[in-house]
């Protein structure tokens, strides 16, 4: 009854009932009613257009908006820059260059812009800021920490843990309230180029450091978003590749992570992957999103889009007729909000919000989720940062130290050249990434990044002499693409910057051009669009037209670089001619330049079938094999050397082949012949392959992107400072043939080996070295059997056996010995990072419960089968040093 009496007045909108409070204005307003109330109150007040607008998130600010252009209001922006010099949207994703920028400078921007849409839209939806934060907000003035598959080599949940705290400290004091972040999908093939964003191929590891990650994000208010739903990696290791997996597969690998984040960590978003699933694009996949995630699983956050995806079905998947069309099919499908790189983009998908495609109540449901989630973060009530907090100093530097440290893992140390003798004099330091202190995908600029080079210089003093020397780089090849500032075309007798293009709808050039305009430069790659919006089908030809304007003379090679059916002509004269379609090549055409001399330049492509690719390229004198000899030199005088040796990788950059790229295998070769005692130490976010140099190096040690803290915490373990205990979270194949190759695959029909090739791996999961070495004993359970309900500890000793302090890391494996269904062949279920000092025995404990011991059983229902499990306890999935069989009755 007292409910009710609090409503003196009932107001109808649309056919809809809306409640005020009596001379406290509108019930969406008032602090005091339940959330469900507002949420529905302010539903039932909002128009069509209202309601689609919450639906759309963007990057972007009110810097150039036009008067009026967001008067229904917005879901939300990922903010530019508050300063110049920013980063700008780019086709798929931002730049996050976003230079001297600092927290006070963004919440203020922030404020100002929330003060807008809060005071002069006409409901005063404040808005939902978001950004990036995979390990560290990509702001700068944010500290950067190691990548998250470095994170994930840590094995330690409570690092885990005070690194998200960190990052959520200085996302929240900046206004930012949605992050999307983790990734969470599974690097089920160590090709993907984007395995240096996710937590490695273990659902368990990947679940346990997920659901750490977001709760700590959560319990501050702030909003996570796993992705990418369900998977972002298919056949091949290829990004986005198309996957069919079936529900059993997925339920049983894929879908853990996801639901461990929304039903343990509390995660209140998702964003769809590009990819299709079973034939349906991910982003309007109804069985995914409306029966599997909100109906099944229970889900009451929003879903969101990767950016641009959900036009996917048009311009990738080919299963709508247009823009508004992907559009329906994706909110019909169980998409929330869409994710796009530019306000304009709005005109691609509104018309059928408004036709009646998408049932009011889909519309309804979506935007309710928004507006619930914009309750819960207290913005209607609290919409302002503030700025005091936001012009708080956080110095996080020793926690990203630490998670460096405990991230990198020793995969070898042959005659225990590590650590490096204190009474070291000389110490040659090879390779361009102990300069270029990386960082790895989707980062921040970092506040100060140290790298190895510097971190080993202040490590050791003026007592050692560090000579360094850049070694031949990552580059695959010697050529790059040609500067825009030497690409000019006349208009009249005008000299302007740029090549004039012309796109033709057929493939030989006949007739008017469709399109034409001038580029930049030519790198294109067209996968996601063509060469013109006029273009009606994968089916063109394009020719660009101007000269070359040299700023130094010499010898060079020029040439073109893409997927074939192109030429070039210099000066009128066809240098190039490679006019078929086979296969992706480069060819190159010597030519000498004279400086600020003229030269006509003429380039023609043509592509029957889509996804076209080409650049314009240029090669000076290849200097690779001078900084070869130059390193070796430098070698030759040292006592000891370090080489850093690093790949590329990243989202659209799968590596079809492993090795260390460029020259730098023959770099390692031609150091290790000096006979100087070499450490290698890789930097990169993946599996490396190393048959062709392993055997000539003392000892590797894998970086990942260690942050940047990350030189010091290298020049800490060299030196011996910090003993290294991570642990690999992906397999290290011995050859991409053996791919993909993941350690808990179910049980084979016959072998696994190959005629040419073991199909065991170089280095296997869960593996990693120590200056001091463990001992593993007396494995006991509390009881050997145990009920379908039950719990049991399994219990044994661990002794530091060496003469140092260090830290192990048991892992906890399961079998099922016998099931009604094939099972993994072991299967991680527990693990704890440990210090001991030297001779010191702990006793230790996992604790078993029914979850660990589950199978997905004909009925596809998660249950505890009677029998006998095989409980192992290891230093890696192929070391197991205690075993002992569980009955469950």
């Amino acid at each position: 009854m007292s409910f009710v009496l609090r409503y003196l007045t009932v107001t109808f909108l649309s056919g809809v009932i809306c409640c005020s409070v009596s001379g406290q204005g509108p019930a969406y307003k008032d602090p005091t009613l339940p959330i469900e109330t507002r949420v529905q109150d302010l539903l039932s007040r909002m128009t069509p257009e209202e309601k689609f607008w919450q639906l759309f998130m963007i990057p972007g600010d009110l810097d150039k908006a036009a008067p009026g252009q967001y008067k229904n209001g917005l879901f939300g922006f990922q903010v530019s820059a508050a300063t110049t010099g920013a980063g700008e949207a780019a086709q798929q994703m931002l730049s996050y260059n976003r230079s001297g920028e600092n927290a006070l400078a963004l919440a203020k921007k922030i404020n100002s812009i929330q003060r807008y849409f809060v005071e002069n839209t006409r409901l005063g939806i404040p808005l939902l800021f978001f950004d990036e934060a995979l390990h560290g907000l990509v702001r700068s003035d944010a500290t950067s920490f190691p990548q998250s598959i470095g994170l994930a080599a840590t094995f330690d949940t409570a690092m885990m843990r005070r690194v998200a705290n960190a990052i959520a400290d200085e996302t929240k004091q900046r206004g930012i309230r949605q992050i999307l972040t983790p990734v969470v999908n599974l690097a089920s093939d160590v090709r993907w180029g984007r395995t240096e964003e996710t937590y490695g191929e273990d659902p368990f590891l990947t679940s346990a450091m997920g659901v750490v990650f977001v709760s700590s994000f959560e319990k501050k208010n702030i909003i996570t978003t796993p992705k990418h739903f369900v998977a972002n990696v298919g056949d091949g290791g290829r990004d986005s590749y198309p996957i069919y997996w079936n529900e059993r597969y997925l339920e049983e690998t894929h879908f853990l992570p996801f639901k461990a984040c929304f039903q343990k960590g509390g995660s209140r978003s998702v964003m769809t992957a590009y990819n299709s699933l079973d034939g349906t694009a991910c982003t309007a996949n109804s069985w995914l999103l409306n029966t599997k995630l909100k109906k099944e699983w229970g889900f009451n956050g929003f879903v969101i889009s990767d950016a641009g995806a959900t036009g996917g079905t048009l311009v990738l998947h080919h299963t709508a007729k247009d823009y508004p069309e992907s559009g329906a099919q994706a909110v019909n499908g169980g998409l929330d909000v869409i994710f796009q790189t530019d306000y304009q983009h709005y005109k691609l998908f509104d018309p059928h919000f408004y036709d009646g495609r998408i049932s009011r109540q889909r519309i309804d449901d979506a935007v309710a989720r928004v507006l619930r989630a914009k309750f819960e973060l207290g913005l209607f009530d609290h919409p302002y940062v503030d700025e005091k907090k936001a012009a708080e100093q956080f110095n996080h530097r020793p926690v990203a130290k630490q998670a460096a440290l405990e991230s990198f893992v020793l995969l070898k140390n042959e005659k225990r050249i590590l650590p490096f003798s204190k009474n070291i004099r000389r110490l040659a330091v090879i390779g361009t990434d102990a300069t270029e202190a990386r960082l790895g995908g989707y980062s921040g600029p970092g506040i100060h990044k140290i790298s190895m080079l510097e971190g080993l210089k202040e490590k050791m003093g003026a007592a050692t002499a560090i000579t360094y020397a850049p070694g031949p780089g990552r580059g695959d090849a010697a050529w790059t693409p040609l500067p825009a500032n030497l690409l000019w075309h006349y208009e009249g007798t005008v000299l302007k910057k740029g090549l004039q293009f012309s796109v033709f709808d057929r493939i030989d050039f006949a007739g008017q051009p469709l399109d034409s305009g001038v580029d930049a430069a030519i790198n294109k790659l067209w996968t996601l669009s063509r060469p013109s919006p006029k273009l009606n089908q994968d089916f063109y030809a394009v020719r660009w037209e101007g000269i070359i304007r040299p700023d130094v003379s010499g010898r060079y090679q020029v040439g073109l670089s893409g997927n074939d059916g192109f030429r070039l002509y210099l000066d009128d004269r066809l240098v190039i001619d490679n006019w078929k379609k086979e296969s992706f090549r480069t060819v190159l055409a010597p030519v000498s330049f004279t400086k600020g001399k003229v030269y006509k330049l003429k380039v023609e492509y043509y592509e029957p079938v889509g996804n076209g690719k080409l650049q314009l390229v240029i090669q000076g004198a290849d200097d690779r094999e001078a900084k070869i000899r130059e390193a070796v030199a430098v070698a030759e005088k040292a006592d000891a050397v370090v080489i850093a040796a690093g790949i590329e990788e990243g989202e659209f950059r799968d590596r079809a082949m492993l090795a260390l790229p460029g020259m730098q295998e023959e770099l390692i070769r031609r150091v290790s012949k000096t006979g100087k005692p070499v450490v290698v130490v890789l930097v990169g976010g993946s599996a490396i392959t190393m048959n062709n140099w392993i055997s000539g190096v003392k000892g590797i040690l894998q970086a990942w992107y260690p942050g940047e803290e990350g030189g010091n915490a290298v020049a800490e373990v060299l030196m011996g400072d910090y003993n290294p205990a991570g642990r690999l979270p992906i397999t290290f194949p011995l050859h991409e043939a053996q791919l993909p190759l993941v350690y808990n695959h179910k049980p084979t029909g016959r072998g696994d080996d190959y005629e040419n090739l073991s199909g065991r791996p170089l280095f296997p999961f869960g593996f990693g070295l120590s200056y001091t070495t463990f001992e593993y004993s007396n494995i006991r359970l509390d009881q050997q059997r145990m009920g379908i309900a039950d719990s049991v500890r399994v219990r044994f000793t661990l002794k530091n056996t060496g003469a140092v302090s260090g830290e192990e890391v048991p892992q906890l494996y399961i079998r099922d010995d016998l099931a009604s269904l094939a099972q993994p062949v072991l299967a991680l279920k527990g693990f704890q990072r440990v210090r001991l000092k030297p001779g010191e025995t702990k006793e230790l404990d996992f604790l078993i419960t029914p979850e660990l011991l589950e199978m997905l059983n004909q009925e596809m229902k998660w249950i505890v089968e009677p029998g006998s499990f095989s409980i192992m306890i290891g230093a890696s999935s192929a070391d197991i040093r205690l075993r002992t069989t569980l009955t469950v009755e």
